[in-house]
C-alpha cells in the first residue's frame, strides 16, 4: 500500500492546524508522500499567503520598499515553526533571499510559488521526511506547458530510492530553470502527478470538508456527502460549478486508475468521498450531485423547415467560431435551433453575431433571452431508474420554477435544466429535496 497526501491551505494556515496534519500522517505509515499548499486563511477576515507575496512582489516591481511586507509574511511562517519547535529551518536565510529574488524581478510565479515551498520546508522539518524541492521534478517545456511524460519519468526515479519526502505543491521548473506554477489550486495537479509517478494505491486530498456534498452548501442546509462517485460524474458536476479538486487534476491519476479520497483535516475519521473510475457500489440516491451556474443567454432561431436544411447547424455554430464565442448547449425542434452561451462573452458581440446568422441562415425570426443559468442533475443511479426526468419536472412545477430549456446527454448520466437566474437557488433546493430529501424519509420509514 502505498499514499500519497495533499493537504490544502485551510489544513496548513496556522501551528495549530499543522500539527493535526502531523497526527494524521503519522497515524498512517503508507502516507509516504506528502504534498503542502501554502498557508491559507486563519479566519474568516484574513489573507493567504499566496495573496500576500502577489502584493509583495507586485511592490518589488514597482520601486517600493517592501521590508515591511516580507516581515509580514515571515510572521506567519516563524508562528508555524515556533508553535511546531521546529528549529533546522533558516527563515531569515530563506527570506534574505526571497527579498533579493524579489528585488531582481524573478517572476511572480517565482514569487507565489514560495508560499508552497517554504511550508513544504517546514512540514518536511517537523514530519522527519526529506524536502524535494518541485522545482526539482515538476516540469515545463520552453513554451510554459506542462510537461507531462518527462515529468513523470523524472519524478518516477527521483523518488523511487525515498521513502518518505514532501514535495510542495502548484509549480515547476522551465528548462532554464525559471519558477512556472500551475492555476490557483494547483497542488492538487502536484499531488496528482506524484501519484501517477510513483503508482499510489490512494491520492488522499485533504482539506476543511469531509468530502463532495451533493449540492452546494450555501444553497442547501447541510446536504448529504457524497460517499463514492466516478471521475465522469465528478467532471459533469465539477464543469458546472461543484468544486472541491481542481479539474485538472483528476485527469493523470484516470489515467492510472488511481482513486482519489477527499478528507477532512479537521474530522479525520470521517470516511469522506471516494473518487473512482468505476463501481458496482449502488449510489445513496437516483442522482449523486446537483450544481449550476448563473449567467447565460439564449440565442433562439426560428425557421420553417430548417431541418430539411443541409449543413443549417453547422453554418449557424460557424458565425459564433468565427466571433470567439463557445456554445454551452443546442437544443432544437423541427423549426428551431437554440445556442446558450456565456452572456458575458456574447454581449459586447451580439450585434455581429446576430447580422452573422441572417446572412448564414436567412432565418424567420432571432430573438434572445438572457439572465439565465443551468442546473444539472449528475448520477450513474439515472441510467436504470425510470421516471428521473418526471420527478425532476414535477419538483421545480412545485416549487413554481418555469423550464426555459430542457437537454440530456445520450449517456443517461445528466439532465440539464435552464431556468431563471432568480430562480436558481429555488431550483437547487427543489431538486434537493425530491431526489435525497424525499428518499431519505422513505428509507427511515
Amino acid at each position: 500500500m502505498l499514499k500519497v497526501a495533499k493537504f490544502g491551505g485551510s489544513s496548513l494556515a496556522s501551528s495549530g492546524q499543522m500539527a493535526k496534519v502531523g497526527e494524521i500522517v503519522k497515524a498512517d505509515r503508507f502516507r509516504r508522500y506528502i504534498i503542502p499548499s501554502a498557508p491559507g486563511r486563519r479566519f474568516s477576515d484574513d489573507t493567504k499567503v499566496t495573496d500576500l507575496l502577489y502584493k509583495c512582489y507586485d511592490a518589488a516591481a514597482a520601486g517600493e520598499d517592501i521590508d515591511g511586507r516580507l516581515d509580514e509574511i515571515r510572521g506567519r511562517y516563524q508562528e508555524i515553526a515556533d508553535g511546531l519547535r521546529v528549529k533546522k529551518v533558516d527563515l531569515d536565510a530563506e527570506f534574505a533571499l526571497i527579498g533579493d529574488y524579489f528585488k531582481r524581478q524573478a517572476g511572480r510565479d517565482y514569487a507565489a510559488s514560495r508560499g508552497e515551498y517554504l511550508n513544504g520546508k517546514l512540514l518536511a522539518a517537523y514530519l522527519g521526511f526529506r524536502f524535494i524541492d518541485a522545482a526539482e521534478v515538476i516540469l515545463f517545456d520552453a513554451h510554459g506547458n506542462f510537461d507531462e511524460e518527462r515529468t513523470n519519468e523524472v519524478c518516477r526515479e527521483r523518488l523511487k530510492n525515498v521513502e518518505y519526502a514532501v514535495i510542495p505543491g502548484f509549480y515547476g521548473a522551465m528548462p532554464d530553470g525559471s519558477i512556472k506554477t500551475f492555476s490557483r489550486g494547483g497542488s492538487d495537479i502536484t499531488g496528482s502527478i506524484v501519484s501517477r509517478a510513483v503508482h499510489a494505491n490512494v491520492y488522499e486530498n485533504w482539506t476543511d470538508v469531509s468530502g463532495c456534498l451533493v449540492a452546494d452548501p450555501h444553497i442547501v442546509e447541510n446536504p448529504e456527502t457524497i460517499q463514492t462517485i466516478t471521475y465522469r460524474e465528478l467532471r459533469e458536476l465539477s464543469y458546472m460549478g461543484a468544486s472541491v479538486l481542481h479539474e485538472d487534476a483528476i485527469f493523470p491519476v484516470r489515467a492510472e486508475g488511481i482513486p482519489i479520497n477527499i478528507r477532512n483535516t479537521n474530522r479525520p475519521k470521517d470516511e469522506g468521498t471516494l473518487i473512482v473510475e468505476s463501481t458496482v457500489k449502488s449510489p445513496a440516491h437516483v442522482i449523486t450531485g446537483v450544481a449550476g451556474r448563473k449567467g447565460f443567454c439564449s440565442v433562439n432561431i426560428d425557421k420553417a423547415m430548417m431541418n430539411a436544411e443541409i449543413g443549417f447547424g453547422r453554418k449557424v455554430l460557424q458565425v459564433f467560431e468565427e466571433n470567439g464565442i463557445s456554445f454551452e448547449h443546442t437544443p432544437s425542434g423541427i423549426d428551431t435551433f437554440s445556442v446558450i452561451v456565456h452572456q458575458s462573452e456574447f454581449a459586447d458581440k451580439e450585434q455581429d453575431v446576430l447580422a452573422g446568422l441572417h446572412r448564414a441562415v436567412n432565418p424567420d425570426r432571432i430573438y434572445l433571452e438572457s439572465d439565465l443559468a443551468l442546473v444539472a442533475i449528475v448520477g450513474r443511479g439515472m441510467v436504470n431508474s425510470t421516471g428521473t426526468a418526471g420527478r425532476l419536472f414535477n419538483a421545480l412545477a412545485g416549487a413554481g420554477v418555469n423550464i426555459k430549456m430542457i437537454d440530456q446527454g445520450s449517456s443517461e448520466l445528466n439532465i440539464i435544466v435552464g431556468v431563471r437566474d432568480e430562480d436558481f437557488e429555488t431550483t437547487i433546493q427543489a431538486i434537493y429535496e425530491e431526489f435525497v430529501g424525499k428518499e431519505k424519509k422513505q428509507t427511515s420509514r
